[in-house]
Order: C-alpha cells, then sequence, then structure tokens
C-alpha cells in the first residue's frame, strides 16, 4: 500500500466517520461535511474527486444507502423508519435512491426470509459487487465504524489547529500565510512604493490559491516597522505562516530577499533572494511568480491550472507605466486615511500617466475607478450618471484582462448601490472566483444579503468569511457588523458578546456604550439604554447616538434638540448626506417651537427619500426610505401617504428586532398608533422578524453556534 494510498483511505474513513455521527440529521449536506471536516466545501471537492470520482453530495448519499442496506438486512424497522433514520427527507425519495444504487427496491430486503436472503436478493448489492454473507457483512461493517471512529480520534488529536472566532472549537487544518510590509535597505526612503509594489503582487499571487488563507493586506499595515516577534505577529494575526521580505536598490538594480517563516517555531523553512533591474519588468513579474509558487510547493499546496494562469499572469509589459502605478497607489492610499485632496488628484494624475504609457494597462483602470469612487460618491449620490464612470473604467479594465478581481468588485459595487441585487452578486461571486481572499467582496455580499434581500444566515455566512480573512483596524468594524446581524434576528447574547470584542480591540468606548445601549434598548430595557446612552454623552460630547432615544420615550424635547443641531453640525464637517434622519432633525426642532428649521428639514427627508426610491439608492433598497417618508407623513397628518408608504415599507422579506422595537413606540406615528391598520402591519412586520429568528436559530444550531 503506497502512501499516497492510505492517506486517501483515512480520509475517506474520517468522512465516513462524520457522516455516520450524523446520519438521522437530513440537514447534514456537503457544507456541513465541509465544516465538521475543517475544509472549505472547494477543498473537500477536489480532494475527494480524485479518490473516488465522485462529489461531497454523492459520497453522502452512498455512504447513508450502505447504512440503510445493513439496517434493512439486520434490523427490524420499516423502510419508512429506516428512510428517516439514515437521513432522507422522505420515504419515497429514499425508495427511488436505493432502486437508483442498488437496482432494486429496499420492500425486496425486507421480504426477503433471513435464511433464504441471498438467493432472494439480486446477485448484486451493489451496481459492481456481489453482496456478502450475513455474518460477514456485520462484522465487515463494525470494524469499519470502529476503525473510522479510531481514525478520526486520532485525526482530532494530532492534526490542525482548534481555533475559531466564535470560540467554538473546530479542526482547522487549513495553511494560512500572512505577507508583511517589506523592509527598504536602502538610504533612499522615497523608494519604498517599489517594495509595497512587490509585497502586494506576492501576496496577491498568493491569494489566488483556494487551498491557503491569506490575511488581507490592510490588516498586516500595523506591522510596518514593527519590533514584534513572528511568534506574536502569528498569534495576532491566527496564521501558520509569516512571509518577511526586504529590499536595497543599486543604480538601476533592485535586489530583494524573501523568507517563509513557520510560525509555530519561528524556524525559516524557505529563503530566496533575487536581483532585478526594472527595465527587464516582464521577468519582474516572473520572479514574482515564482516567489509564489515555489511558497506554495514549500507548504505543499496544490495550485490548479486555472490558479497558475492566474499567479504567471503579467499586468503589463511597460515598467514606466507600472512605476507610475505604484506611485498612484501609494498617494491613493494616503487619500483613503486623510482625505488630503492633493494625494487624490497626485493619484488620479499618476494612473492616467500609467494609462498613457500603456493603454491597456487593466489595473490601472481599475485604480482609477476606485479613486473616483471614493472621491465623488456622495457628490454624485443624486445624479442619473452616479458612479457611471467608475463602472466604464472597471469595464475597461475587464476588456483587457477579463480575470481582474477588483474590477469585478467594482462593477458588483456599482450595481449595488443601483439597486441591481442579482448582478451585484454575480459580479462578487466573480470577484471571489478569482481571488477567495477577497476579504471586501465577502464583506459587501454579506451587506447586501442580509441587510437588502434580507437572508441572514448567508449573509451572516460571508460576513463571518470576512472576518476570517481581517485582523488590525478594519476587524473590529467587522465584528460591530457581525454584532448588529446577531442583535437583528434577536440573539441579544451574542451580539453582547462580539461588541464586547470589538471593544478589546478597538478601545472604543464610546462606541461600546452605544452599541450596548442598543442591545438593551432592543430587550425594551429602556431605563438601562437610556443610562448607557447618557455614559456616552459624558465620553464623546460629539456623539448623537443617543438621538434615536428621544423619538420614541416622550418628554425629552430639549435633549432632542440638542442632539439634533450636533447631528447638523457633524453633517456639515462629513460632507455626507443625512439621508435617514432628517425629519427626526425637523421632529426635534418643531418640538421647541422652530417651526421653519423643522419644515425645512422634513421637507429635506422627503426629497431625499423621494429621489432615492427614483433612483434606487440603497435607502430604497433596504425599504427604509418608504417608512421614513410614511412617519415623516404621519406627523404631517397625511394619513393617506403614510399607510401608502408604510404598506410598501412591509414587503420586506425580514424585519431586525430592533427596528420591531422602534415601529412600536416611534413618537412619528402616535397620530395613528392605535388604529387597526396601523397594528395589522405592526403584527406583519413582527410575523416576519419572528419567521427569520427561527430561521436563523435552526442554521446556527445546525453549525453548532448556540
Amino acid at each position: 500500500m503506497t502512501e499516497s494510498y492510505a492517506t486517501d483511505q483515512i480520509f475517506i474513513r474520517k468522512l465516513t466517520s462524520l457522516i455516520l455521527a450524523n446520519l438521522g440529521n437530513e440537514n447534514f449536506g456537503p457544507k456541513e461535511l465541509a465544516h465538521e471536516s475543517g475544509m472549505s466545501l472547494y477543498r473537500l471537492n477536489r480532494r475527494l474527486h480524485p479518490i473516488n470520482e465522485k462529489t461531497s453530495s454523492q459520497f453522502i448519499r452512498e455512504v447513508r444507502l450502505q447504512k440503510a442496506l445493513e439496517l434493512l438486512q439486520n434490523e427490524a424497522y420499516t423502510v419508512s423508519e429506516i428512510a428517516y433514520k439514515t437521513g432522507f427527507s422522505s420515504p419515497s425519495y429514499f425508495i427511488s435512491c436505493f432502486h437508483e444504487y442498488f437496482g432494486y427496491p429496499p420492500g425486496k430486503v425486507k421480504r426477503s426470509d433471513s435464511d433464504n436472503r441471498e438467493e432472494n436478493i439480486p446477485a448484486s448489492s451493489t451496481p459492481e459487487q456481489k453482496r456478502p454473507a450475513r455474518r460477514t457483512l456485520i462484522f465487515t461493517s463494525l470494524g469499519i465504524l470502529i476503525l473510522a471512529v479510531l481514525v478520526y480520534l486520532v485525526f482530532t488529536l494530532f492534526s490542525g489547529n482548534f481555533s475559531s472566532d466564535e470560540g467554538t472549537p473546530v479542526i482547522n487544518t487549513q495553511k494560512s500565510i500572512a505577507v508583511l510590509p517589506f523592509k527598504n535597505l536602502s538610504n533612499n526612503i522615497t523608494d519604498q512604493y517599489f517594495y509595497d509594489g512587490v509585497m502586494e503582487e506576492i501576496f496577491n499571487n498568493l491569494s489566488r490559491i483556494h487551498d491557503l488563507r491569506v490575511i488581507s493586506r490592510t490588516s498586516i499595515e500595523q506591522y510596518k516597522n514593527t519590533s514584534k516577534t513572528i511568534p506574536v505577529i502569528g498569534k495576532e494575526l491566527n496564521v501558520n505562516y509569516i512571509i518577511e521580505g526586504s529590499g536595497q536598490k543599486f543604480d538601476n538594480t533592485f535586489r530583494i530577499r524573501v523568507q517563509l517563516i513557520e510560525v509555530s517555531t519561528d524556524k525559516h523553512i524557505w529563503a530566496g533572494s533575487y536581483q532585478h533591474k526594472m527595465k527587464r519588468i516582464k521577468k519582474f513579474f516572473r520572479l514574482q511568480s515564482r516567489i509564489a509558487q515555489n511558497i506554495a510547493s514549500e507548504l505543499k499546496l496544490t495550485i490548479t491550472p486555472d490558479e497558475k494562469v492566474l499567479i504567471e499572469k503579467v499586468p503589463t509589459s511597460n515598467s514606466s507605466a507600472y512605476n507610475l502605478y505604484l506611485k498612484a497607489n501609494d498617494y491613493q492610499k494616503d487619500y483613503e486615511k486623510t482625505r488630503n485632496l492633493s494625494s487624490y488628484q497626485t493619484a488620479v494624475n499618476l494612473y492616467n500617466a500609467a494609462l498613457e504609457t500603456d493603454t491597456a494597462f487593466a489595473k490601472a483602470y481599475s485604480g482609477l475607478a476606485f479613486s473616483y469612487w471614493n472621491r465623488y460618491y456622495y457628490e454624485t449620490y443624486f445624479k442619473e450618471s452616479f458612479m457611471d464612470s467608475c463602472r466604464i473604467l472597471a469595464e475597461k479594465a475587464l476588456s483587457y484582462d477579463s480575470l481582474l478581481d477588483e474590477a469585478y468588485y467594482l462593477i458588483g459595487q456599482y450595481h449595488r448601490e443601483n439597486g441591481h441585487s442579482e448582478e451585484a452578486l454575480y459580479n462578487y461571486d466573480k470577484a471571489l472566483e478569482i481571488n477567495p481572499n477577497y476579504f471586501a467582496a465577502y464583506e459587501r455580499k454579506g451587506y447586501l444579503l442580509t441587510w437588502v434581500l434580507g437572508d441572514y444566515v448567508k449573509g451572516i455566512a460571508n460576513c463571518q468569511k470576512a472576518l476570517s480573512l481581517v485582523r488590525g483596524n478594519d476587524r473590529p468594524n467587522l465584528l460591530k457588523v457581525l454584532a448588529r446581524a446577531y442583535l437583528d434576528v434577536g440573539f441579544t447574547e451574542k451580539a453582547k458578546d462580539y461588541y464586547h470584542d470589538a471593544f478589546v480591540l478597538d478601545s472604543n468606548k464610546a462606541s461600546y456604550l452605544g452599541n450596548l445601549a442598543w442591545v438593551e434598548f432592543s430587550k425594551e430595557n429602556f431605563e438601562e439604554a437610556l443610562k448607557l446612552w447618557k455614559q456616552l454623552e459624558g465620553i464623546d460630547s460629539t456623539s448623537t447616538s443617543s438621538q434615536s432615544y428621544y423619538y420614541v420615550i416622550p418628554g425629552h424635547n430639549e435633549e432632542a434638540y440638542v442632539l439634533a443641531v450636533r447631528d447638523v453640525e457633524n453633517f456639515k464637517k462629513s460632507g455626507a448626506l443625512n439621508l435617514i434622519r432628517s425629519h427626526r432633525t425637523g421632529y426635534a426642532f418643531l418640538q421647541v417651537g422652530k417651526k421653519k428649521e423643522a419644515e425645512y428639514y422634513l421637507n429635506q427627508q422627503i426629497k431625499y427619500s423621494e429621489k432615492s426610491i427614483k433612483l434606487s439608492r440603497d435607502i430604497e433598497q433596504r425599504k427604509s426610505a418608504y417608512y421614513d417618508l410614511a412617519g415623516t407623513y404621519a406627523f404631517l397628518g397625511d394619513k393617506g401617504k403614510a399607510y401608502k408608504y408604510l404598506d410598501e415599507y412591509s414587503k420586506r422579506k425580514s424585519f431586525s428586532l430592533p427596528f420591531v422595537i422602534f415601529a412600536r413606540h416611534d413618537l412619528l406615528f402616535e397620530s395613528i398608533r392605535k388604529e387597526g391598520r396601523f397594528q395589522k402591519i405592526l403584527q406583519t412586520i413582527e410575523s416576519k422578524y419572528l419567521s427569520e429568528h427561527e430561521r436563523v436559530k435552526k442554521w446556527f444550531e445546525e453549525q453548532g453556534m448556540l
């Protein structure tokens, strides 16, 4: 028996034991098997198919059928009982699958006399093999089961890392890696952009490999010029391996050194030194491709032919264009951090210069599109041509490189913002197909599924995937996103845990108190919520988080007015649009007698909501524009329009717990709150919330997350 064959058999036995352990669970399918095995579904299928030429779904069904045959031969159960015991959703489906696999119906087994069963059953108990005698079958099956359990226990004890972000022990056998910022050993600090480019290309190439979890680029920026040791960094990033790199420039020649370090031992397990002249750009890209493939080989990762094509792709054959592009990226990153318009303009000029040098440079087109998106999002929000230039640039990029993940992501963003959900999901999935480590695509897809389409199961799953790829400054925000998702579907304690985890990382007490207040508010613990909001105001005098409280509990007109004024000032400073609270501001102004200002903000809400509906912007997609219009018109005394928009709002697929509580007490609806029509709408909203809560609860239980 070869080593490879033995490994394959251990793998098959492990899978078999997992299926048998979940035999009666009809919902235990490929995704669940992959999760229990500690790998992705993609990796499971790719590992399984070369062994037995079966998909994971076929394999699960055949294990169930073999167990069903054993039960039929040896136990006094009916066909229906065995169908359910072996995880089939109905007896009719079980009978169909059994007949298709064995060539005869299960009833023929049950009708056979125990002493003459071998004579009555067709010669082949499987498509290819004769059925063994009963005693042999019993001992064989028992032996296989015992061996499978033993193998699984050994596998569990001695393989992989036992960790998860949720605190639930799981087997994590997937290799994971982080590419640290490359050190500039030259005297000229202005060359840093070049080493950042080398690091990013290696990062991009490794990100294409489905077998490898690669921590996001933004997560490792905190380690530039760090004095922390590799074991410490590895623990903080939750990775098995670290890549370090450095470079020096001599005239027009760059020397680069790359090292692969195993975190658990702090040992260098691979290193390579390379020298390169910038004019030979194709060789430079081949060098970076070779580095990634050498690392993959060292880690014993399988690179598929498609992944190899992506890794060996040459983005441009013009060294000057590439140099301009790297510099543009440097200025673009500065603009994202500082909002310095000079950095923005310099980035745009450099991207354009790169395109003048190489008109087919796809990544320069997408880089320019990202720049425009970040700069003009709110300025063009209500224009018919909103983000059209970004879409055109991304499509232009794809015309030169049809496998550019960031271009698909940008087009996904464009369609998401313009209300084209199916197109958005398609493009996010294309980006993830090319780059399975694209955390922003998982995050945005999660947002769309959760808060626009109302599918919290798929939405949370995608946000969890994004979280697995992120450390550093992005992680607390993602934890808060997940916390809000859990809060929305009524898992308040789980939400509190995630908010606490975010607080541990970012030490933002104001944010933490505000989020805890919303948890208590959602439990209708209004007094506790108010205490937390008061603490928040004492810490952060600019916060308006408690503003919403004053619109559900009467008697706080002065406090609401003070916060409304603060809110107006904050929006002016940021340049953002007050899309969902303008009517609240108007309400607060009117309560203290400022009628003119109140009228302005109430009309502003109507304008923003109506434009958003017309152009299918985000607040229309989430249906909040309809709720805000209903509240505004109810407050103004126009019941007809109030109910018109409430009826439209109630068509959402699901509703969040905080909103259910808010809608019960919203002061804007005081004039119609006791009316039967309003109460019926409220009942519809609450019913949809409860339905989604139960659906998510079932999924959590299946995943072992409760």
